[in-house]
C-alpha cells in the first residue's frame, strides 16, 4: 500500500468526522431534524412507492440496520413515517414516509444542500467535485 493510498483513506475519514457533525448541528438548529432522520426520510421519499422494507432501508441508509430500525421508531413517533406490516410476511415491516415527513424533508432540503455547499463543494472546483464523486462511486459495490 502506498503513502498516497493511506493519505486518501485518512483524508476521507477526517472529512467525514468533521463534516457530519457540522451538517447534523445545522439541520437540527434550523429544522429540528437530526441528520440520521433526514437520511432515512430522503431514502424513503426516493423509493418506489415511498416505502422500503426495514432490510432495504438498512441497505441504503447511511445508518446501520439496527440504527435504522430505531430511527424509524423515532420518526414514527414524530408522525413522519408509518410502519406497515408486510402482508406477505407478518414478521417483517415496511417504513413509509408520511405527508408530514415529506413536508419536513422539503423544508430541510435547502438547509442540507446549503450546508453541503458551504462545508464541502465550495472548497473544490466543479472538476474536483466530479472527480471525487466518480472516485468514491468506484469504491461502492
Amino acid at each position: 500500500m502506498s503513502d498516497t493510498d493511506v493519505a486518501s483513506w485518512a483524508a476521507l475519514l477526517r472529512v467525514h468526522a468533521a463534516l457530519v457533525p457540522r451538517i447534523d448541528r445545522e439541520l437540527q438548529a434550523a429544522c429540528g431534524l437530526p441528520l440520521t432522520w433526514y437520511d432515512v426520510l430522503l431514502e424513503l421519499n426516493s423509493a418506489a412507492g415511498r416505502r422500503l422494507s426495514m432490510s432495504e432501508l438498512g441497505d441504503v441508509a447511511v445508518v446501520s440496520r439496527t440504527r435504522a430500525s430505531r430511527v424509524v421508531d423515532q420518526l414514527a413517533e414524530a408522525g413522519l413515517v408509518a410502519r406497515e406490516t408486510n402482508p406477505e410476511d407478518r414478521r417483517s415491516a415496511y417504513a413509509t414516509i408520511t405527508e408530514a415527513g415529506r413536508a419536513r424533508l422539503r423544508a430541510a432540503a435547502p438547509v442540507y444542500l446549503a450546508s453541503i455547499r458551504r462545508h464541502f463543494t465550495s472548497r473544490m472546483t466543479a472538476a474536483e467535485s466530479a472527480t471525487v464523486a466518480a472516485a468514491l462511486e468506484k469504491v461502492l459495490p
